[in-house]
């Protein structure tokens, strides 16, 4: 049986381990460099949100999320990490959290959800269509390390 629920605080380890082994599989090991303590600080900053699927005490799966704005189109909710860890994919478990985080994005109003995905990760990609996502092509992302 699956829950899935509002992390809490003691679950901020098992999503920083979701977190690292989904840099492992987008090719990029050694991406993480937020740590357990900052989890927990920004947890309790309140900088985001995060839903686990939880099955027998054990976390398997999660997405974390935050609010943001956008001038064109208002609040929106970003999805920043979600996952299933590699030994429970396909078990309809992506589509638990996945559902209810757009009841997230509903209750708080969001006129949108919005999120990245890499164009190789297949998967991934079927997954999204299932939903009627739309994948922008022809944006890049931009970043300044500060």
């Amino acid at each position: 049986m699956i829950i899935v629920r509002q992390a809490e605080k003691k679950d901020l380890a098992a999503i920083h381990a979701l977190v690292v082994e989904l840099a492992v599989y987008e090719n990029e090991p050694d991406a993480v460099t937020a740590t357990l303590q900052d989890y927990e600080a920004d947890f309790e900053a309140g900088f985001f949100r995060s839903f686990v699927a939880e099955s027998e005490g054990e976390v398997v799966g999660m997405a974390l999320y935050y609010t943001a704005y956008s001038t064109w189109k208002g609040r929106m909710l970003f999805l920043e990490d979600f996952v299933v860890t590699q030994s429970r994919r396909r078990q309809g478990i992506g589509e638990l959290i996945f559902e209810q985080v757009i009841e997230e994005a509903r209750r708080i109003g969001a006129n949108r959800m919005k999120w990245q995905v890499l164009d190789w990760n297949k998967p991934a990609l079927q997954f999204y269509e299932k939903y009627k996502a739309q994948i922008d092509a022809g944006w890049l992302n931009a970043n300044l390390m500060l």
